[in-house]
């Protein structure tokens, strides 16, 4: 009989593989969770996995459960998850046999209530406000009267309807929109990108740059004005670098791109009312400055003419004026005939003065010392060609004695230098009679002005010259005494000659004719 431990007991259990039980317990699962909504904190969001697929957990304080959103699901939701937001998630359980593990996988997702939303806004408000997206200095004014005006809304809904309605009662300009969606998924990227479409247009280029933008949305609760309150518009609308306009909702909505906008209307009927002014108001208050300039004008011009006529009053006559100037005339034309006689006076004395210095034996000393000088140099010339030329004769008769045993063709390499030698004894003979003619020609150019200016010439025409004792000339007759000795020198020779009282001058003796003094000829040679 075999023990009790040795023998197998017989059961009526079922045995189920690893892979058996997994799968049951998935579709177990998957069946009686198949649409449930979860409450719980968003742990662990990092944003969106290179896939495009989601990864988080979902908590409260006593719980954890792993939530995965694919990525068809994530591109539908109506805002994107953060860390810590408490939400409500909509989807269906399933596990994870590979791990033991079950999830939820998230078909939509909405935040668990306005405090939640309300508690996000201002969670990023402070965000902004730090980084100074909502800074009044960042703020820009807006145009007064823009001439293109960019609109950023739903080209279906009544707003813009409104806008351009607002717009053509007050002045009509260019307006351009650009449609979007402003509610559900995706319009956040789509505001934000319309804003940074109109910042990129070139000015001047094909497409006209707007001068001010405006962003709006009719009014609606918090979740439908969501998408003014994404990240992506609240940056966009900050670095926009055209003046905006924010006119979400209505005057009691408020949204995030409210804070960054340069200025936020109430409406969007308030936001068409504050970029552009009252044309009717702008004519009429043209008229009435045109008015207020012309009346101006008017008094000043009247101001004016009456000062004119004041000063015109005050002003001397034209007599007065030309007065004192006709009286300088006068004397300046009265006084002109006697300053003429004294410049001609005072020239005459200069002249005389000059001439008095222009004697013709100054001249002729001149004369005989360049032509002394020139024989000298004719003199030297000669003497130095002379021994120049002996020199040269001695050193070739050397040469030829030397050269005598040389080959023919030595030889006449020397007699062609001789012969030259002889040209230019030829040419420098023919320099020297040049410069002395041309020296003869200068000296007998000075002998004529010489002969010109000697009074000997004056004496040729019938003139006498009377010299005193001392031989000076008499240039006076107040200087002729009785009985003075005189001497009058006429052309061919001279004459002696004693002044009477009665001014008649008698007339001595002959004087004895001195013997010629012969001219004992030039030791150094004649020049010419």
């Amino acid at each position: 009989m075999s023990s009790f431990f040795d023998s197998d007991s017989p059961t009526n259990v079922a045995e189920y593989s690893v892979s058996e039980l997994s799968g049951s317990i998935k579709r177990t699962i998957e069946q009686t969770f198949e649409h449930v909504r979860v409450r719980g904190e968003i742990s662990g969001y990092r944003g969106p996995h290179s896939s495009g697929h989601a990864y988080f957990s979902l908590k409260d304080d006593r719980a954890r459960i792993d939530a995965v959103i694919w990525k068809s699901a994530f591109a539908r939701l109506k805002f994107r998850p953060e860390e810590g937001m408490e939400v409500i998630a909509t989807g269906r359980i399933t596990t994870f046999p590979g791990s033991s593990k079950y999830q939820i996988v998230i078909e939509s997702l909405e935040p668990a209530g306005a405090g939640a939303l309300m508690a996000l806004i201002e969670e990023r408000k402070r965000k902004f406000a730090a980084e100074g997206l909502f800074d009044a200095a960042r703020k820009k004014p807006l145009p007064f009267m823009p001439r293109v005006i960019g609109v950023v809304t739903s080209p279906t809904g009544a707003v813009i309807r409104d806008i351009l309605h607002r717009i053509a009662d007050r002045f009509p300009v260019h307006v351009i929109v650009w449609p979007v969606r402003v509610q559900g998924d995706g319009a956040g990227d789509e505001v934000a990108a319309a804003i940074q479409g109109f910042n990129a247009l070139e000015p001047g280029g094909p497409a006209l740059r707007p001068d001010v933008l405006i962003v709006a949305r009719g009014g609606g609760s918090l979740e439908d004005l969501w998408c003014f309150n994404d990240e992506a518009v609240v940056r966009a609308a900050a670095a926009s670098g055209i003046p905006l306009i924010s006119a979400v909702g209505h005057e009691t909505d408020w949204t995030l791109i409210d804070y960054a906008a340069d200025q936020r209307a109430p409406t969007p009927t308030g936001a068409a009312e504050m970029a552009v002014p009252v044309k009717a108001e702008l004519e009429a208050q043209i008229a009435s400055l045109g008015a207020r300039l012309k009346g101006a004008v008017t008094r000043q011009m009247d101001h004016r003419r009456h000062g004119l006529r004041a000063l015109a009053r005050a002003l001397p006559s034209l007599d007065q004026l030309l007065a004192l100037p006709r009286r300088r005339f006068d004397e300046a034309s009265a006084g002109l005939g006697r300053g003429l006689e004294m410049n001609t006076a005072n020239k005459r004395r200069s002249f005389e003065r000059t001439a008095a210095h222009l004697r013709p034996e100054l001249i002729g000393t001149r004369i005989a010392d360049r032509r002394q000088r020139v024989s000298e140099l004719v003199n030297r010339a000669e003497r130095c060609v002379e021994r120049q030329l002996d020199r040269r004769q001695s050193r070739v008769s050397a040469a030829d004695a030397s050269l005598r045993a040389l080959p023919s063709r030595l030889v006449g390499q020397i007699h062609r230098a001789q012969d030259r030698v002889s040209g230019l004894g030829a040419r420098g003979d023919a320099a020297i009679g040049a410069e002395l003619r041309r020296l003869k020609g200068a000296l007998a150019a000075q002998d004529r002005v010489l002969q010109s200016l000697s009074y000997r010439n004056v004496l040729g025409r019938g003139f006498a010259l009377v010299r005193d004792a001392e031989g000076e000339p008499v240039k006076h007759a107040a200087a002729v005494k009785p009985g003075m000795a005189l001497s009058l020198e006429f052309a061919d020779g001279r004459v002696s000659a004693v002044a009477s009282e009665d001014g008649a001058p008698s007339t001595p003796p002959a004087p004895k004719k001195r013997p010629a003094r012969a001219v004992e000829p030039s030791k150094q040679g004649s020049l010419f």
